[in-house]
């Protein structure tokens, strides 16, 4: 599909469906399914209907309605083979990987996906899948000094022919990785994506990440975030690009989208999204100043896991374009999107929405002050 002259177009990712139960928790009925051969149909699907990216959710022990889960990086690998244009983003653990073992795999994805392969470093948020593995749990901020010398380690090896690392997390002497990845005219390396809402988080992406990722937000609560990012970037570093997490919902009428919206939560998994909230408020309740991952999530925003319904993205295709384009102007560079029945509903964006995404763009207005 065409994009429009100018300023980069807005660029979407979905999230992959590997783990069963689908992108909520709920009873509702989802025409979705954790298994590769649904999700490969998936990927190519979404190439083809103005995707760039899509992103290998990671957990590794069965809990809170997804029972069921494939690994990250495999799966990722498997996606990436089986498309030809789509970057495919794979969530990782500091504490579970070492970054030199992960730079091996994926200097080995890069060059069998032709330079598509990312990553999505996770600080981390679910305590008991630490415990049952046998490996200490740090606090919230030491998550995320961890997370942030382990992007230092993974970019430092993918770049330099001798890495050399005295970190209180990560040691590297004298560690040479051949081959490297790729180096584009797109990126040096592959693509370092982070997520988190905590101030730790922000200075974080400030200063070593390529991408920063955010939970569902309203257009006030992107603009902060994305003013404390920019902020945090070091003199002469280029500031992170900037995602935003929404649970889209298209119909053709405002009525229908709203209809799904209230069976979602009116069918939630209780029992699922109560165990969750108490798996990752206590991540949001630990930082100081209160700006952690559902710190002050309702009951309805965790029956999305990542608050996908804040951001709004539900009504008609023309509505939710609308949205999208207001969003663009604050700054948010990649929205990443979940669905309920995902092969039916992202044919639907890519025929239905994006394309009206691509005609305000090409509208260029004079940016607008936006009203969540």
């Amino acid at each position: 599909m065409p994009v429009p002259p100018g300023p980069d177009p807005a660029r979407f990712a979905y999230w992959v469906p590997n783990v069963s139960g689908g992108l909520v928790t709920s009873t509702i009925e989802q025409r979705t399914d954790w298994g590769y051969d649904y999700n490969r149909e998936l990927a190519v699907l979404a190439e083809n209907n103005g995707f760039d990216y899509a992103l290998s959710q990671v957990r590794y022990m069965a809990s809170y309605g997804a029972e069921f889960q494939h690994e990250s990086t495999s799966f990722s690998l498997a996606l990436l083979l089986a498309t030809q244009r789509l970057k495919v983003i794979a969530a990782v653990h500091p504490g579970l990987w070492h970054p030199g073992v992960l730079a091996k795999l994926g200097a080995t994805a890069d060059h069998l996906s032709n330079g598509r392969f990312a990553v999505n470093v996770v600080s981390g948020w679910f305590k008991g899948e630490f415990t049952a593995l046998g490996e200490p749990w740090l606090e919230h901020d030491e998550r995320y000094r961890r997370a942030e010398e382990f992007i230092t380690a993974l970019r430092q090896i993918w770049t330099e022919d001798h890495a050399e690392l005295a970190g209180d997390f990560y040691r590297l002497r004298d560690f040479s990785l051949k081959p490297k990845p790729l180096n584009t005219p797109e990126r040096p390396h592959p693509e370092i994506f982070q997520g988190g809402n905590s101030t730790a988080a922000r200075t974080m992406a400030g200063r070593v990440s390529d991408w920063y990722f955010s939970n569902g937000k309203d257009f006030d609560g992107v603009t902060e975030q994305i003013e404390d990012v920019r902020a945090a970037a070091q003199a002469g570093r280029t500031a992170p690009k900037f995602g935003l997490n929404g649970f889209l919902i298209a119909r053709d009428t405002e009525a229908e989208a709203r209809d799904t919206l209230r069976e979602i939560v009116a069918k939630a998994d209780t029992p699922a999204v109560h165990g969750f909230r108490d798996a990752v408020q206590q991540a949001g309740q630990s930082t100081a100043d209160g700006k952690g991952m559902w710190q002050d999530s309702s009951f309805e925003d965790l029956v999305q896991y990542n608050d996908g319904f804040r951001t709004g993205l539900i009504g008609t295709p023309e509505q939710i374009a609308e949205r999208i384009v207001a969003y663009k102007r604050l700054g948010v560079d990649l929205f990443l999107l979940g669905f309920l029945h995902y092969l039916e509903e992202v044919e639907y964006f890519g025929k239905r929405v994006l394309p009206l995404v691509r005609e305000l763009e090409a509208q260029q207005p004079e940016p607008v002050a936006a009203r969540s």
